[in-house]
């Protein structure tokens, strides 16, 4: 039987740095050579990073990027195929993937769908491409497209099948969102079993700005069964045997193929190496288990957290720890991403903070291992209320003066960030910034926003699950009701409605666009979906100011959901 043994290296490539990406490359091609491999196939852009936006307005950085392809290609002599992704100037700039071989680039294939959606901006830098060659290697019949390309089901992998291709070699940079790893899977299932035709995709991985890779990239059979998984968060190299002669013996059942078939008959395919005997040893099998939802969520904030930093050139964070939930899982996440040694926790208490938010602080940090230092704010805020009284004087307290501790907290932290060259995360969940609650230069000054896009009630589900790979974050900070602490008893619901009625309608507002009357037609009070509604629409120009921050929904605030600061819209 004809088998192509295909290796996907998901690795983890940095924007613009050349020289790190195509040593990942040759280090990833290496193994699979030694593997037997017949092709290998890398993430979308790998030469240049993805995604490397107005970069690619450069020329200067065109000329490096086509530059380090061609090394690279030099240093890959005597190795099996390689497909690339990269960038290709033709007169216009297209987003490509190039069949490296023999020392040189022996052919390209120009992505054909620029999504232009979501956090996506390609049709701002790429021209789309057009063709849909096909390549003979090791004997198969293969073709060769870029992510978006594989979404259509009347896409070129679809008609690159009806030409003739055995296999789709499908190269990705595609960023994760909880839920989507499945449907992915799903998507990809599906193409294999309208197409007749066996799938290899290899997805990036990692952190990069805003956005995280998941990997988990997949071979597929042409019946729509899983070969092969990838890891997940993580980089990996698959190597997986195709069982090409099933992709004929499918087609041979099914006549859709032959009547869909091109008129005209389609360009011989390229040959890139000749077919040889295989009488390799077949590969072992590998864990084909997906991975858990709650789990792969906590692991994409720890990678974004991570690479943001060491991408940035930051090694230590701090973190204010009120003895709440937010605070206590973006300390957890943080110790996970960067070690204990790296994080410091900083208390600052204020004369509306608990005894028991105290004492839970100290807790957490005792149980994550890291230094927590104590820098009360009163006498800091009692200066501040003298320095304001009479300009205050006749008006009522209220949020004004609950504001200033927190600004005094996030003077004082941005003040150590200075002083010591460390990063601070901010606490603010998604929840939060959605309703504008969240003290702009207060609680919202820092360098990274490690929850921004995690919406309260799922910062309990992440807490509880972290707990459940050692009990870190303290029983009593998840039992309590939330709290800002900065008045006397005061409680989140006194300013929000409950959290498990706040977030649904957040939901469907910001990342479903579903309208005020739909909202209240799924049981929500017409009263709280319009408030709820003018507080996300009111608190737009807050987001506009709060640093970046692990992007885990389908809709971020952001680059995801781009709205107007000056608008009379008013969505009810």
């Amino acid at each position: 039987m004809r088998h192509l043994r295909v290796g996907l290296a998901q690795i983890n490539t940095t924007v613009g740095d050349f020289d790190g990406n195509c040593a990942r490359i040759l280090d990833a091609a290496r193994r699979a050579a030694a593997l037997d491999a017949d092709v290998v196939a890398f993430p979308e852009l790998a030469v240049t990073g993805y995604p490397p936006e107005d970069l690619l307005l450069r020329a200067p950085f065109i000329d490096e990027a086509e530059a380090a392809l061609a090394s690279l290609a030099r240093d890959a002599e005597g190795l099996p195929p390689l497909v690339i992704g990269c960038v290709e100037f033709d007169g216009v700039l297209y987003n490509s993937a190039a069949i490296v071989h023999g020392g040189g680039v022996v052919a390209r294939y120009r992505k054909h769908r620029l999504p232009n959606y979501g956090v996506f901006d390609e049709e701002r830098y790429f021209q789309p491409g057009h063709e849909t060659p096909r390549f003979l290697i090791g004997g198969v019949e293969v073709a060769i497209t870029v992510c978006e390309d594989i979404w259509y089901a009347d896409g070129p992998a679809h008609d690159a099948a009806l030409d003739g291709a055995e296999v789709i070699v499908n190269i990705n940079a595609s960023p994760f969102h909880a839920g989507k790893t499945r449907e992915r899977e799903r998507m990809l299932a599906t193409r294999a079993t309208d197409d007749h035709v066996a799938v290899a995709y290899v997805n990036q991985v990692g952190g990069q700005d805003e956005l995280v890779f998941d990997g988990n990239s997949l071979v597929i059979d042409a019946r729509g069964e899983l070969l092969a998984r990838g890891a997940s968060m993580r980089e990996d190299l698959v190597v997986a045997d195709i069982p090409v002669d099933e992709v004929r013996q499918v087609r041979l059942h099914e006549s859709r193929v032959r009547r869909e078939r091109h008129a005209a008959d389609p360009a011989p395919p390229q040959r890139i190496t000749a077919a040889t005997e295989d009488s390799r040893e077949p590969l072992a099998p590998t864990d084909l288990e997906p991975p858990d939802p709650l789990a792969e969520t906590y692991d994409a904030l720890v990678v974004g957290t991570r690479d943001y930093m060491h991408k940035t050139g930051f090694e230590d964070a701090i973190v204010a720890l009120s003895g709440g939930i937010d605070s206590s899982l973006v300390a957890a996440v943080a110790v996970d991403a960067l070690g204990p040694e790296h994080v410091r926790g900083v208390s600052l208490p204020s004369r509306y903070s608990s005894e028991g938010s105290i004492a839970d602080a100290q807790d957490l940090a005792d149980r994550l291992g890291i230094e927590l230092i104590a820098m009360p704010i009163e006498a800091l805020h009692q200066a501040a209320l003298d320095t304001l009284a009479r300009p205050f004087e006749g008006t009522t307290a209220g949020t004004a003066e609950e504001n200033l501790q927190s600004r005094l907290r996030g003077m004082l932290v941005m003040a150590l960030s200075n002083k010591f060259g460390t990063l601070v995360f901010t606490t603010g969940n998604k929840s939060e910034y959605a309703c504008g609650y969240a003290t702009l230069y207060g609680d919202m000054a820092g360098g990274f926003a490690v929850i921004k896009d995690v919406p309260k009630t799922l910062a309990y589900a992440l807490s509880r699950h972290r707990n459940t790979r050692g009990e870190v974050i303290p029983q009593a900070v998840i039992d309590k009701p939330p709290s800002a602490e900065l008045r006397p008893d005061q409680l989140d619901t006194d300013s929000l409605p409950p959290y498990e009625v706040l977030d649904p309608i957040i939901e469907a507002y910001v990342e479903d666009d579903v309208g005020f009357e739909e909202i209240v037609e799924r049981g929500y009070e017409a009263a709280t979906v319009r408030r709820v509604i003018d507080l996300i629409n009111r608190n737009e120009y807050k987001r506009r100011q709060s640093p970046p921050g692990v992007k885990i929904t389908p809709r971020a605030f952001g680059r995801d959901r781009r709205y107007p600061l000056a608008s009379r819209y008013v969505g009810h």
